[in-house]
């Protein structure tokens, strides 16, 4: 994944990009729909680690 491009889905980032932050770290992303992706995946890979607790 280049610097310039969404942590998502590879789209190249412009002016409108988010910062969302994942596992302790900062990524961006070039909407708000790759923004809610990310979140629910982060939230679903927690729930699994915990359930394998």
């Amino acid at each position: 994944m280049k610097e310039n491009t969404c942590a998502a889905c590879d789209c190249e980032l412009d002016a409108t990009r988010i910062a969302v932050k994942i596992g302790g770290r900062t990524v961006e992303v070039c909407c708000e729909e790759c923004a809610v992706a990310l979140r629910e995946a982060e939230a679903a890979t927690r729930a699994v680690q915990t359930a394998d607790k």
